[in-house]
């Protein structure tokens, strides 16, 4: 599937590691585990293949962020992401990655 970050930190983040956003800092490991994440989701046709991966809990959000869909990185943090068909591909889809966010906040 083809990603798409809405946000400057969040490509930052997976291409670099770090970013200059200082509101958006995190430790090392949610780094690593977010740009894994990243890469698996990358490599699989699309986002209904990410339900095979329990770990990452993937599910369409209910509520105040309905129309998002998210993936877990570790139990605190998530990656939302909007879903979307590119009619000229038939099953490839474009994931927006929306947050990175804490979950409990």
């Amino acid at each position: 599937m083809v990603i798409i970050f809405q946000k400057d930190y969040l490509r930052d983040i997976y291409r670099t590691g770090k970013t200059t956003d200082k509101k958006h800092r995190f430790q090392p490991e949610i780094i690593r585990k977010y740009i894994r994440v990243i890469d698996l989701m990358i490599t699989q046709p699309d986002v209904l293949a990410l339900k095979k991966y329990n770990s990452l809990n993937y599910e369409r959000l209910k509520g105040d962020k309905a129309g998002l869909s998210s993936v877990r990185v570790n139990d605190q943090y998530r990656i939302e992401f909007e879903e979307k068909t590119d009619s000229d591909q038939m099953v490839a889809t474009i994931c927006s990655i929306v947050e990175l966010s804490n979950h409990y906040k």
